[in-house]
């Protein structure tokens, strides 16, 4: 299973730690004790994206599966513990199921038990960082590639590096590829709030671990107790925003760099877009595709779009 480069992901950190206003990617937050606790995020009340996407694959599985089309090689992007592609096995039955997370030690195991409920579906492993540069390995067939990228993680992109990312995709599709996507949309602040600050604190948790990541990745030295998260709504911007900030005074130091912080300073850690309906579209065809459907909950909080390469 390839491994992330190291070189390349400490010189992403330390541009980020060093900028003026100081960032790290939201790729970052999924090493494997953080994979483990936006699992538990998903079964907070206050997450409603991971419930109502399923809700929309639960009521119409058997229609998108017609209009994906079965037999395909389904490429999940992102794919953690494997469970949404999984309980779509069944209806799509790829010939192909290739699983592709940043967190490769999580995904290794998560596979190996996918293999043994599904031991006639071939699949294969790829611990990668796809949000920059995106190329399959030959072990991928090339034969009816159908992107699968749910749970709204476009959202982490900007609209314009979303633009770019889903050209990437469209350039590794060919012309009888497409992508099966979940967008979350725009609605109330006050839902997005909750959403992304819940009354347990695991979503704090969630953001915090992202400095346990990084000491280990770069040998840095934050004390995760000197900062506190904050998630919430810029209408805007239409994006939630994640942020760690700074305690107290302190001094950071990685491999190559340090910073000092004083207290109220913050690291961005995540960006989460929401989209109208038709932006999303638009979107998509801008970037190669053609949305040949659109399955929406009944209050029209979370869409999953199917579209195909053109």
């Amino acid at each position: 299973m390839a491994q992330v480069a190291n070189a390349h992901v400490a010189d992403e950190l330390h541009a980020g730690l060093l900028a003026p206003e100081a960032w790290i990617s939201p790729k970052f937050l999924y090493d494997a004790l953080g994979s483990k606790l936006f699992e538990a995020i998903c079964e907070l009340p206050e997450y409603y994206p991971t419930r109502t996407e399923a809700g929309i694959f639960e009521r119409h599985g058997a229609e998108i599966a017609r209009v994906a089309g079965s037999g395909v090689t389904l490429i999940d992007l992102g794919a953690g513990n494997c469970a949404k592609a999984a309980s779509l096995f069944p209806l799509l039955q790829p010939a192909q199921y290739v699983a592709v997370d940043i967190s490769a030690e999580f995904l290794c195991d998560a596979l190996a038990r996918l293999r043994q409920r599904f031991p006639h579906i071939a699949m294969e492993g790829l611990g990668m960082d796809f949000s920059n540069r995106f190329e399959l390995p030959p072990q991928v067939a090339a034969e009816r590639r159908l992107f699968f990228y749910p749970g709204s993680s476009i959202g982490n992109f900007t609209p314009e590096e979303a633009h770019g990312f889903l050209q990437r995709l469209r350039a590794q599709c060919g012309k009888d590829g497409g992508v099966l996507i979940g967008i979350d949309l725009a609605k109330d602040k006050a839902v997005l709030d909750e959403a992304y600050d819940d009354a347990l604190g695991v979503t704090a948790a969630f953001n915090l671990n992202i400095l346990r990541h990084v000491n280990g990745l770069v040998e840095a030295d934050f004390d995760i107790r000197q900062w506190r998260h904050h998630g919430f709504y810029r209408p805007e911007l239409g994006r939630v925003e994640m942020h760690l900030e700074a305690r107290a005074a302190q001094d950071v130091h990685w491999r190559g760099g340090s910073r000092r912080f004083e207290p109220g300073d913050c690291i961005h850690t995540e960006n989460s877009y929401k989209y109208q309906q038709a932006d999303a579209i638009a979107l998509l065809e801008r970037s190669g595709f053609e949305a040949t459907h659109v399955w929406t909950d009944p209050q029209r909080w979370f869409a999953v779009i199917h579209a195909q390469a053109i």
